[in-house]
């Protein structure tokens, strides 16, 4: 039976993707999206957002627009939210009105009118560094680094020095709140999982890893950074890389995601839980950097190691997906390799402003790069 879903920042890069997948399924899908310059550059309706997906120009920290979108819902996927690490460490306010107050102002409406179930966008960053074993085999769950190792090297270490292994991390293993953002999606989370079935509504969160693929806001300097490395790429620059780029990160296709939050809306023995969402690979961003340039034909640019690290960036971390697959019943699909052609190409038909340079230095001015 069709139904009517309302996803909130669903004219973004993930929203979009959503709403295309329900609509062709035949559900109704309302978008609330204050369409923030940051993301849609000063643009109206983004053309790519389903031509059948109902759009409310609204803030989701505006009571008004937000009791608007939810008459009528039979359920919530919760998107909206400033995103960006580096960027929540000085524009604290910003962040933390939007993705705490405007996450409580939803579910102030939804008291008044309840939906069967609400299913909030989480992060990767409310773990801080994942989870690591010793060379001996023992976990390490509350890994914090300090500033970088006498010899030079960036991985955490143990009480040895000896460089601790980075291991599958799990949704049972205890956050650390390394950053604003990281605060605001953990706030966004237990809002979830607590207010809503006070009120008689399910809610489940998925932590959600690097989400990549066509549609990204490629001038946006805060995104997913393999936007930002095709920005820079597109623009004849070589790609930044923080740290010596040996960290590991996991990189999910927005497909898959998608398909993550439509098992989520629709899964009946989920309620209540937390699930980790990525690919199950794990790759150095230099690897990264320098896949982006050939599938893009600049090979010539390689990546600029920076040798300097973001305060709030974290070392490594991969997920333990076996909750999910078991559980949710999610398996990524995409192969990682063919994603990256797949945004190459988008790429090359659009037109990306260059504000990493930008960017960097914002964070510079206040000390945030060291």
């Amino acid at each position: 039976m069709p139904q009517t879903i309302l996803i909130t920042g669903g004219a973004g890069f993930i929203g979009r993707h959503l709403a295309r997948v329900l609509i062709e399924r035949g559900d109704r899908v309302r978008v609330l999206d204050s369409l923030i310059d940051q993301v849609h550059g000063g643009a109206g309706r983004p053309e790519e957002l389903h031509p059948d997906a109902e759009l409310i120009i609204g803030d989701v920290r505006d009571e008004s627009a937000v009791l608007s979108a939810v008459k009528g819902v039979d359920k919530v996927a919760h998107l909206a939210a400033e995103v960006g690490v580096g960027q929540s460490m000085y524009a604290v306010d910003r962040y933390t009105s939007v993705n705490d107050h405007g996450t409580a102002v939803l579910f102030q409406q939804l008291i008044a009118h309840p939906v069967k179930r609400v299913v909030t966008a989480s992060s990767m960053s409310v773990y801080g560094e994942g989870l690591y074993q010793t060379q001996d085999g023992d976990l390490r769950q509350n890994v914090v680094r300090g500033a970088r190792n006498p010899d030079g090297s960036w991985d955490p270490v143990d009480e040895s020095g000896r460089a601790l292994i980075p291991a599958p991390t799990p949704e049972t293993k205890q956050p650390a709140l390394m950053s604003v953002y990281a605060i605001g999606k953990y706030v966004q989370e237990r809002l979830t999982l607590t207010v809503a079935p006070a009120y008689g509504m399910q809610g489940v969160a998925l932590r959600l890893w690097n989400v990549y693929g066509p549609g990204q806001a490629l001038s946006n300097p805060y995104t997913g950074v393999l936007a930002i490395f095709a920005s820079r790429l597109a623009n004849e620059q070589r790609p930044m890389v923080f740290e010596d780029g040996q960290q590991r990160r996991d990189f999910v296709h927005v497909a898959d995601v998608a398909r993550a939050f439509v098992l989520s809306l629709d899964r009946p023995d989920v309620d209540g839980h937390v699930f980790n969402i990525g690919s199950g690979e794990a790759r150095t961003i230099e690897d990264v950097a320098r896949l982006q340039a050939r599938s893009m034909g600049r090979e010539h640019l390689t990546p600029d190691i920076t040798q300097k690290a973001r305060i709030g960036d974290i070392r490594h971390c991969i997920p333990d997906l076996s909750k999910a697959r078991d559980s949710l019943g999610f398996r990524p699909q995409q192969d990682f390799t063919e994603g990256v052609a797949e945004l190459s190409e988008w790429v090359a038909r659009q037109e990306a402003a260059d504000r990493v340079l930008e960017a960097r230095s914002e964070l510079e001015a206040r000390g945030l790069v060291a």
